[in-house]
């Protein structure tokens, strides 16, 4: 799929298969819809390299960025895709909003709909809360993380860059590494990556990655250094303080020495395997600052892709919703 046919008069073609308002998880994604988001991202990432960065296919919409839990780089990345789709755009944080007045969180976004808003992004502490108003809202509703439950478009970034990289992603062996308990990146990654057929391992200290994961259609260990001559890819999850107590491991020190990618461990990689991390990073813990920096990590081409990836989903799910998918 090309640029041009995306922003044609006629592209229905571009969408068929699509019929989505909302993308709040991605684990009731097809594989055919997972990879017609990331062949509609493919097509959007072109559009960084225009002299004019913008495109007209949300002119006249309105987006708005309602982080009710911090967040920085999620939120630069979803205003900016609007914009380079030329939609209008408001932030809203939870400081900003009347929820610090006792507005219940349906209430603040039905009053933004009823100011014609078009699409809420929505990211929020509590699980299920994007479900919870794409189930009440006419607008679109774009989860950006909730709770520890799903990051959709962190995953589709992340295989997004795999695919870009790697051809395929079908057959790779992927590790993710850390805290997969409290992890909303993980719980996308895994649906998004096991569907498009790769063997995903989950790593960490037994406390952060529970053996009934494997429900999910994933291999456990506790091992990380016997996998590493075998892995294609590596993603390092950020250790939440925020979300965690001091139980689950002793130290940061002792978890760096078990399931840190450390210079030594990096070398037992091979050489064309992908290292990744959705950032921040606590350099030095999940990962090495000279391995971050190394030629094979990939960690700033998956913020560049966020872009393209975003600038697809906002696409898609305004299509849907203003009933022109196919």
């Amino acid at each position: 799929m090309s640029a041009s046919e995306i922003f044609s008069k006629d592209n229905s073609g571009a969408r068929a298969g699509w019929s989505r308002k909302d993308l709040t998880g991605l684990q009731h994604l097809s594989r055919e819809e997972l990879v017609l988001l990331l062949d509609t991202a493919a097509a959007f990432k072109t559009v960084g390299t225009r002299h004019i960065k913008k495109v007209p296919a949300l002119r006249g919409k309105t987006l708005v960025n309602f982080f009710v839990e911090p967040s920085t780089r999620t939120r630069v990345s979803f205003e900016l895709a609007a914009e380079r789709l030329s939609a209008d755009v408001i932030n809203m944080s939870a400081s900003g909003s009347s929820l610090t007045k006792g507005e219940t969180l349906k209430d603040t976004a039905l009053n933004l709909q009823a100011l014609h808003a078009d699409v809420i992004v929505l990211r929020h502490s509590s699980a299920g809360a994007a479900q919870f108003l794409a189930e009440r809202l006419d607008a679109c509703v774009v989860n950006a993380g909730d709770g520890a439950h799903e990051h959709p478009t962190q995953a589709l970034l992340d295989a997004f860059t795999i695919r870009e990289r790697k051809g395929s992603i079908e057959g790779l062996h992927v590790a993710i590494v850390g805290d997969i308990l409290f992890s909303r990146v993980a719980r996308s990654d895994i649906f998004a990556l096991t569907r498009l057929g790769a063997k995903v391992t989950l790593v960490g200290p037994s406390t952060l990655v529970p053996r009934d994961l494997e429900r999910l259609g994933v291999h456990i260990s506790h091992d990380l250094d016997s996998l590493l001559p075998d892995l294609d890819v590596i993603n390092l999850l950020r250790i939440q303080h925020e979300r965690q107590r001091k139980e689950y491991f002793p130290s940061l020190g002792e978890y760096t020495s078990f399931f840190g990618l450390t210079k030594a461990r990096a070398a037992r990689l091979k050489a064309d395997c992908l290292v990744m991390h959705p950032g921040p990073i606590n350099r030095g813990v999940e990962i090495d600052s000279d391995v971050a920096d190394s030629s094979r990590s990939v960690i700033l081409e998956q913020v560049t892709n966020g872009l393209a990836v975003r600038m697809a989903v906002l696409y898609l799910c305004n299509a849907a919703r203003s009933g022109e998918s196919a």
